[in-house]
């Protein structure tokens, strides 16, 4: 009660109208019915209606006071040089950039797993796709062989175009292969080992190969070389054995090899 009755007491002074700024009008009139629109007009239960209704008021009650203003030399603009310090501090809106960056970048983050997932899924449906397409081949090429063995066809396409398909793939290989090459590995067991080939009678003399003596060593043959007695003393058996000793296998490839 005491705070109503000092509200009573306040609007009872009577101060100047600058003072109070206090504008009590209806609505501006209507421009297309020409008209105010009174309050019994207004339905409140219509959203458009009751906002139109305030917005008019307050448009005549600008209307009634900026002229009233102006006469008693009361500024109604801004200036242009005019700075207002603003409401909330630089950390504050150092806080929200960082927030609206963070989510920036979750939002891109989603677009790429987004993306992701789209690229995956359309590479399952490609392969899928592909596996379909082979099963179909190889059903109707199943039923083609099968009417020709009921004699119900005497067409025998489907062979041609299995060989065909396995040529290309032949000459795909083919071709890959010419193009990388052996590795390392396989190079070096061709080097040693060969090519393959003829295995059977590889070491039948020819008369190639009696006519070559690049490889006689007359010391050796005569037993004249280093070490002639050997262990079993000077002139024994031991050195003889020694001496005449038939080299290896890998020995006599190598020197087939220099002679060739």
């Amino acid at each position: 009660q005491d705070g109503l009755k000092q509200c009573l007491a306040e609007f009872r002074q009577q101060l100047a109208w600058v003072e109070r700024l206090d504008v009590t009008l209806g609505p501006v009139a209507d421009p297309v019915s020409q008209n105010a629109s009174t309050s019994d007009a207004v339905d409140p239960e219509n959203d458009f209606q009751r906002e139109m209704s305030f917005y008019r008021q307050a448009q005549a009650a600008v209307l009634e006071a900026l002229p009233r203003l102006r006469k008693l030399q009361v500024p109604t603009r801004r200036p242009d040089d005019y700075f207002a310090e603003m409401a909330k501090s630089d950390q504050q809106m150092q806080k929200i950039r960082q927030k609206l960056k963070s989510k920036q970048e979750a939002m891109e983050r989603s677009e790429k797993a987004k993306q992701l997932r789209a690229m995956r899924k359309y590479g399952k449906k490609v392969q899928v796709e592909v596996l379909q397409r082979r099963q179909k081949e190889k059903k109707n090429m199943l039923n083609a062989v099968k009417k020709y063995q009921k004699g119900l066809s005497d067409k025998l396409d489907f062979l041609d175009e299995e060989q065909t398909s396995s040529q290309g793939n032949k000459k795909g290989n083919a071709s890959q292969r010419t193009k990388k090459g052996p590795n390392a590995k396989r190079r070096y067991k061709n080097q040693k080992f060969g090519f393959g080939g003829k295995k059977k009678g590889s070491k039948w003399n020819t008369k190639e190969s009696f006519n070559d003596v690049s490889s006689f060593q007359s010391k050796v043959a005569h037993n004249k070389g280093p070490g002639k007695g050997g262990r079993g003393g000077k002139g024994g058996k031991g050195g003889k054995k020694a001496l005449n000793k038939r080299p290896g296998k890998r020995a006599r490839q190598k020197m087939k090899n220099r002679a060739r």
